[in-house]
């Protein structure tokens, strides 16, 4: 089946994000792999007993977990949708059923302790990159998405005010994060060199390198994990979380500054860790 050019315009004109559009033509491409595979025919179009039978191989064959798999029925949905709307095929294969139940974790997702990132951010600061000090000291403290940092340009940020607006992808939804002294010093510290590089006068994003106008994701992996094999962009924001609930924000509170649409998301923050529940575990 030769869809891979219109299905990512399709998805394109979703308006979909590049991690995304990757992640849907990846699970599909999966599900071809396996139909063919399995039946020695080419995929020409989505079958209901079919897409039953590839979820009862991830299940109970390739034992993936209840998550993953709805990540590929949600993909599969998306393509079903997009067949029809390309006239290949008529009929809606997939549903809201077919989703496995998922259990919520009790644990909270944060894996990293106050010290731990402490010592993290120490280690950059004396690398003396303060580009690098920024962007970690900002995930930390703010809770952002590395996305949403990556994507934050000079007009939106006020280190007077202490405050910087968040934009999502589509430009359609927007709020207001605040940021602490500690952030807006270490930002501040990285404007002053930034002004001084060629890039600086072309680029409106806050984060640049050397030679590109927006820092890419990718560079800031690699630096986290120059310093921390634990620590990721991801775990300094389940870390925002707890800090935050444990020094005295409400639950709204979190949730407006860390961009959860769904306050149940936020609540994971209040559960003990799982080292902690381990430990309680014993007690019985």
């Amino acid at each position: 089946m030769k869809f891979t050019e219109d299905f990512t315009f399709y998805l394109k004109q979703e308006r979909k994000s590049e991690n995304t559009i990757k992640g849907y033509l990846l699970n599909v491409q999966q599900y071809i792999k396996w139909f063919e595979a399995s039946y020695g025919l080419e995929c020409n179009s989505l079958y209901r007993q079919n897409v039953l039978e590839y979820i009862s191989f991830l299940k109970n064959i390739k034992v993936q977990n209840a998550k993953t798999i709805n990540h590929k029925i949600s993909s599969l949905t998306k393509f079903n949708v997009f067949l029809i709307d390309q006239k290949v095929q008529e009929e809606k294969v997939i549903y809201k059923t077919d989703m496995l139940k998922v259990q919520t974790a009790y644990a909270s997702p944060t894996k990293v302790s106050e010290i731990e990132v402490k010592q993290f951010l120490q280690n950059i600061l004396e690398s003396k990159n303060k580009r690098n000090y920024a962007i970690a000291v900002l995930l930390a403290y703010t809770g952002l998405r590395i996305s949403e940092a990556l994507s934050i340009k000079l007009r939106d940020l006020n280190l007077q005010t202490g405050e910087c607006i968040i934009r999502n992808g589509k430009g359609e939804k927007q709020r207001v994060t605040l940021l602490n002294s500690r952030v807006s010093h270490a930002v501040g510290g990285y404007l002053k060199e930034r002004n001084h590089s060629a890039v600086s006068q072309t680029s409106p994003y806050l984060f640049i390198s050397k030679k590109r106008e927006q820092l890419e994701r990718t560079v800031v992996n690699r630096l986290f994990n120059m310093y921390s094999q634990t620590i990721t962009p991801h775990q300094l924001r389940h870390f925002f979380c707890t800090n935050a609930i444990e020094k005295g924000f409400s639950i709204h509170e979190v949730a407006n500054q860390a961009g959860h649409s769904n306050v149940n998301t936020t609540l994971l923050y209040t559960n003990p860790n799982q080292k902690k529940l381990k430990s309680k575990m014993e007690l019985l």
